[in-house]
Protein backbone atom coordinates (compact mmCIF):
# COMPACT_ATOMS: atom_id res chain seq x y z
CA UNK A 1 0.00 0.00 0.00
CA UNK A 2 1.29 3.44 -0.98
CA UNK A 3 1.22 6.16 1.61
CA UNK A 4 1.73 9.03 -0.84
CA UNK A 5 0.51 10.19 -4.21
CA UNK A 6 2.24 8.85 -7.31
CA UNK A 7 4.65 11.39 -8.72
CA UNK A 8 5.23 13.29 -5.46
CA UNK A 9 8.91 12.30 -5.41
CA UNK A 10 9.29 13.55 -8.97
CA UNK A 11 7.64 16.87 -8.13
CA UNK A 12 9.87 17.29 -5.08
CA UNK A 13 12.96 16.41 -7.10
CA UNK A 14 11.98 18.89 -9.83
CA UNK A 15 11.43 21.60 -7.24
CA UNK A 16 14.86 21.05 -5.66
CA UNK A 17 16.48 20.96 -9.09
CA UNK A 18 14.74 24.22 -9.98
CA UNK A 19 16.19 25.73 -6.82
CA UNK A 20 19.65 24.56 -7.85
CA UNK A 21 19.19 26.26 -11.23
CA UNK A 22 18.14 29.43 -9.42
CA UNK A 23 21.30 29.34 -7.31
CA UNK A 24 23.33 28.94 -10.50
CA UNK A 25 21.53 32.00 -11.91
CA UNK A 26 22.63 34.00 -8.84
CA UNK A 27 26.19 32.82 -9.49
CA UNK A 28 26.00 33.76 -13.18
CA UNK A 29 24.74 37.21 -12.24
CA UNK A 30 27.58 37.61 -9.75
CA UNK A 31 30.11 36.51 -12.35
CA UNK A 32 28.65 38.96 -14.87
CA UNK A 33 28.98 41.79 -12.34
CA UNK A 34 32.55 40.69 -11.69
CA UNK A 35 33.30 40.74 -15.44
CA UNK A 36 31.85 44.25 -15.66
CA UNK A 37 33.99 45.25 -12.67
CA UNK A 38 37.13 44.11 -14.47
CA UNK A 39 36.06 45.64 -17.77
CA UNK A 40 35.10 49.03 -16.34
CA UNK A 41 37.89 49.16 -13.79
CA UNK A 42 40.81 48.02 -15.94
CA UNK A 43 39.98 47.51 -19.60
CA UNK A 44 38.03 50.68 -20.44
CA UNK A 45 40.58 53.17 -19.04
CA UNK A 46 43.39 51.34 -20.82
CA UNK A 47 41.51 51.40 -24.13
CA UNK A 48 40.51 55.06 -23.80
CA UNK A 49 43.90 56.13 -22.36
CA UNK A 50 42.23 58.27 -19.66
CA UNK A 51 42.58 58.85 -15.92
CA UNK A 52 41.84 55.44 -14.38
CA UNK A 53 40.61 56.69 -10.97
CA UNK A 54 36.88 57.10 -11.76
CA UNK A 55 36.88 53.80 -13.62
CA UNK A 56 38.68 52.06 -10.77
CA UNK A 57 36.04 53.35 -8.34
CA UNK A 58 33.24 52.12 -10.61
CA UNK A 59 34.98 48.78 -11.07
CA UNK A 60 35.30 48.39 -7.31
CA UNK A 61 31.60 49.22 -6.89
CA UNK A 62 30.65 46.57 -9.45
CA UNK A 63 32.97 44.17 -7.60
CA UNK A 64 31.12 44.87 -4.36
CA UNK A 65 27.85 44.20 -6.19
CA UNK A 66 29.25 40.88 -7.42
CA UNK A 67 30.16 39.85 -3.88
CA UNK A 68 26.75 41.00 -2.68
CA UNK A 69 24.99 38.91 -5.30
CA UNK A 70 27.04 35.84 -4.37
CA UNK A 71 26.16 36.33 -0.70
CA UNK A 72 22.47 37.04 -1.32
CA UNK A 73 22.25 34.01 -3.59
CA UNK A 74 23.75 31.78 -0.90
CA UNK A 75 21.45 33.15 1.80
CA UNK A 76 18.45 32.85 -0.51
CA UNK A 77 19.38 29.26 -1.41
CA UNK A 78 19.54 28.33 2.26
CA UNK A 79 16.18 29.96 3.04
CA UNK A 80 14.43 28.33 0.08
CA UNK A 81 15.87 24.90 0.82
CA UNK A 82 14.68 25.19 4.41
CA UNK A 83 11.23 26.28 3.22
CA UNK A 84 11.05 23.40 0.73
CA UNK A 85 11.99 20.90 3.44
CA UNK A 86 9.19 22.31 5.60
CA UNK A 87 6.69 22.26 2.74
CA UNK A 88 6.27 26.01 2.47
CA UNK A 89 7.08 28.79 0.01
CA UNK A 90 9.72 31.47 0.63
CA UNK A 91 9.13 34.53 -1.56
CA UNK A 92 11.86 37.01 -2.41
CA UNK A 93 11.52 40.19 -0.39
CA UNK A 94 10.45 43.03 -2.71
CA UNK A 95 12.83 45.37 -0.87
CA UNK A 96 15.74 43.11 -1.85
CA UNK A 97 14.70 43.12 -5.50
CA UNK A 98 14.35 46.91 -5.51
CA UNK A 99 17.66 47.43 -3.71
CA UNK A 100 19.60 45.33 -6.21
CA UNK A 101 17.75 46.88 -9.16
CA UNK A 102 18.39 50.44 -8.00
CA UNK A 103 22.04 49.69 -7.22
CA UNK A 104 22.64 48.27 -10.70
CA UNK A 105 20.73 51.13 -12.34
CA UNK A 106 22.81 53.67 -10.42
CA UNK A 107 26.07 51.94 -11.30
CA UNK A 108 25.04 51.68 -14.95
CA UNK A 109 24.12 55.38 -15.09
CA UNK A 110 27.39 56.31 -13.36
CA UNK A 111 29.30 54.22 -15.91
CA UNK A 112 27.66 56.03 -18.81
CA UNK A 113 28.44 59.41 -17.23
CA UNK A 114 32.07 58.52 -16.52
CA UNK A 115 32.64 57.11 -20.01
CA UNK A 116 30.95 60.03 -21.79
CA UNK A 117 32.85 62.54 -19.63
CA UNK A 118 36.16 60.75 -20.25
CA UNK A 119 35.83 60.76 -24.06
CA UNK A 120 34.55 64.35 -24.30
Amino acid sequence: MQDHEPGIEDATRRTYLAQERTLLAWWRSGLAALAVALGVGRLVPALLDVDPLPFTILGAAFGVMALTIFAVGAVRDRAVRRALAEGRFEPVAPALVWTITIAFAALSAASVVVIVTAVS
